[in-house]
């Protein structure tokens, strides 16, 4: 299973920061997680947010091994 982290507000509004989840590609992961928390979905579907994979962002999807780290980031701010 992939270990999830989600970082700042995303962890808010899911209510966890960590947790595993079974799924072969970024986007089945993103999925499964909308599946279960409408919130969490529309949250990680916003403009901004960036997926990790194993510590490298990626655009698009990509497929996650069964070791894989994956993070979702919130959009950044700052000066």
């Amino acid at each position: 299973m992939a270990k999830v982290l989600l970082f700042g507000r995303l962890g808010d509004v899911a209510g966890w920061r960590e947790r595993q989840v079974a799924a072969t590609a970024l986007y089945a992961i993103r999925d499964c997680l909308a599946a279960e928390d409408p919130a969490l979905g529309e949250a990680l579907a916003a403009p901004g947010v960036q997926i990790a994979l194993n510590q490298a962002i990626v655009r698009g999807d990509a497929p996650v091994g069964p070791e894989a780290e994956v993070a979702f980031l919130p959009p950044m701010s700052g000066g």
